[in-house]
């Protein structure tokens, strides 16, 4: 999956509300603010500090909240 470039379609996802979660101790970090970077609006990357991409997976307790958050003004 590494060697697929999924930025050729960043333009498909807008208008459609992008929220990535990322960890900041993630090795996807990167790939993340890249992705949020190119993307068009509405988007927002939201980074859990002291995460791995893993640990986002068992804990959800600052991603759970900022789900509903963001959908829930985006898709208002």
């Amino acid at each position: 999956m590494v060697n697929y470039d999924s930025f050729n379609f960043q333009h498909l996802i807008s208008p459609r509300p992008l929220l990535m979660i990322a960890g900041s101790e993630a090795q996807t970090l990167g790939h993340s603010k890249l992705a949020v970077q190119k993307a068009k609006e509405p988007k927002e990357l939201f980074i859990v500090k002291g995460k791995n991409h893993f640990d986002l997976y068992d804990d959800l307790s600052e991603s759970g909240p900022k789900l509903v958050d963001f959908f829930g003004k985006a898709l208002a």
